[in-house]
Order: structure tokens, then C-alpha cells, then sequence
């Protein structure tokens, strides 16, 4: 298991019952997680998703929080902020994968003598985006949110990357690949963190099952002459690490190809809780 486990300010304190209790700098939470089906002590938080019925939720909360706030993760710096479909604007269990792009970042530096070119796809409020920078590479940030994307300059502007190299794009990720084949645009890393659904800025539909395999495809004809990685990050159930291996080995070039869970530590009982799947591309050295 990819394991993250380099937090100092981000925590799961216990899972279970359906729900994991957190804590996010000095803020407890208490999240649903369909993962967490074993049981857990009650304990108080400060502020509890309740999912309705009907489908969604709300927020109850036990006393006044900040709309949001600060959280570091080694010299990375983000915002916070609950929100109404229970998330937070940060999937902690990725810093595992952000050390991973650093490390691949740092040793292309030392090879090439050059800033690498990064295209982060499906970039949400750009964890990823502001690590690989933080790194050196130039990176283009593609997200069909608008929201999103603003979040995404927020958190870079919190870890000191207001000028960093950093192209901020509010695109549907497969058309804005295929326009970057046709201008003949190469990247020498590459990472993706799709949807199970979900549409784009103009009503595309994306499902991960049907679309997946063409969108990587189309990505390994954006992959320069001297690639760095390749990373796929899934959350859909059911979608097993061997089928993001299975995927890199057959679009992209002969590599180094691993894949696993995503997992976080549980402070209670040495527990560890599954938080989706990666797959990892390298190229034979």
C-alpha cells in the first residue's frame, strides 16, 4: 500500500461506523467513509457531515469554525474549507503521491539540467499541482471546475507559488488533450485523478469505465522524448490497482509500471484506511 504518513498537521483519529473522525490543524471533523465498516468509540467533534435521504447533506456543527483555514504539509501550505458535499478541498491521502512526483521531479532535474513540464488533469484545488511546482516543474493545471481552479490559485498562493510557472486552465480534460496533440505539445510528466461521472464545462459526460483507456491513450501522445512519470489516481469502487497497471502497460510505452492502495494511518489500533488506487509509470532508466 502507498501509504501517507508524512502529516503533522492532518490526522485520522479513529474510523468506523461508516464514518472516519479527523482532525485538520486544530479543527476535529467527522466524515462519512463507506470504507470505515467496523465500529468506533463516540468521541466529540467539531463539526459532523450528516448525509440526508434524499441524497447530499449538511453540516452540524458543535461550535463557530472559521469558513476556513490554513494546513501545512511539510512546505506546502492549504485552505481548508468544509463543504457542502462533505469534502474539504484537500484528499490528504495524495501527499503520498505528491513525494513521489517530487522525488521523480528532483532526479529529472539533476539529469537534464531543466525544469520538467507537468500536465495535471482532473486537478481539483491542485495538491499535486502546488507540490510538483514546489519541485520546479512547469505545470498546467486543467480543471472543468471554475470554482476549483480558483481554489487551486488560493492554495498556491498560501505555499508561496504566486509566480511560479503554473498555467491555470478551465477545460474539459479529453478535448484540452487532443487540442494539445494537434498544436504538438509534450509533457515530461503526467498525472490524472479522474471521476467515476462527471460532466464538463459545457455538459461532456465523462464515465471512468468507458472513457479512461482513450484519455490515456491520448496522453502517451503528449509524453516528450525524455518522460518523467505517469500517474493515474482512482476513487471509483470496484476499480482494483490491476486495472490502472493493466491500463499504463498497454497505452504506454515499455516502463516501469506499479500499482496499489492509497491508504492513511488510523491513530487507534494501528489501523490503516483504503483511500482508492494509483497507478505509477516510470521510464526504464
Amino acid at each position: 500500500m502507498y501509504l501517507a504518513d508524512g502529516w503533522k498537521e492532518y490526522g485520522i483519529l479513529d474510523a468506523g461506523n461508516g464514518n472516519k473522525r479527523e482532525f485538520w490543524g486544530s479543527v476535529t471533523l467527522l466524515r462519512p467513509d463507506p470504507q470505515a465498516v467496523w465500529t468506533m468509540q463516540d468521541a466529540p467533534c467539531d463539526a459532523t457531515y450528516l448525509r440526508s435521504a434524499s441524497g447530499g447533506g449538511h453540516w452540524e456543527y458543535a461550535k463557530s469554525l472559521p469558513e476556513s483555514w490554513t494546513i501545512r504539509y511539510r512546505d506546502l501550505k492549504f485552505i481548508v474549507r468544509p463543504t457542502g458535499f462533505k469534502h474539504t478541498g484537500l484528499f490528504p491521502e495524495q501527499a503520498v503521491n505528491w513525494d513521489w512526483m517530487r522525488e521523480r521531479i528532483e532526479a529529472f532535474q539533476k539529469r537534464y539540467g531543466r525544469a520538467p513540464k507537468v500536465l495535471n488533469l482532473f486537478a481539483y484545488t491542485g495538491g499535486a499541482t502546488c507540490a510538483c511546482a514546489k519541485a520546479g516543474a512547469e505545470v498546467a493545471h486543467v480543471d472543468a471546475a471554475k470554482g476549483m481552479v480558483a481554489w487551486a490559485k488560493e492554495n498556491a498562493a498560501a505555499s508561496g507559488l504566486s509566480a511560479a510557472p503554473i498555467r491555470y486552465l478551465v477545460d474539459d480534460c479529453g478535448k484540452f488533450v487532443k487540442r494539445e496533440i494537434r498544436r504538438g505539445n509534450r509533457y515530461d510528466g503526467i498525472l490524472m485523478d479522474p471521476p467515476s461521472y462527471g460532466r464538463g464545462p459545457t455538459g461532456e459526460m465523462w464515465k471512468i469505465e468507458d472513457d479512461l483507456y482513450p484519455l490515456v491513450e491520448d496522453c502517451s501522445m503528449l509524453l516528450s522524448d525524455t518522460p518523467c512519470f505517469f500517474l493515474i489516481n482512482s476513487y471509483t469502487t470496484g476499480l482494483a490497482p490491476s486495472v490502472l497497471s493493466n491500463v499504463l502497460k498497454l497505452a504506454l510505452p515499455k516502463g516501469d509500471v506499479a500499482a496499489d492502495e492509497v491508504g492513511l494511518p488510523i491513530r487507534r489500533g494501528g489501523l490503516v484506511l483504503p483511500c482508492g488506487a494509483s497507478g505509477r509509470w516510470t521510464p526504464y532508466v
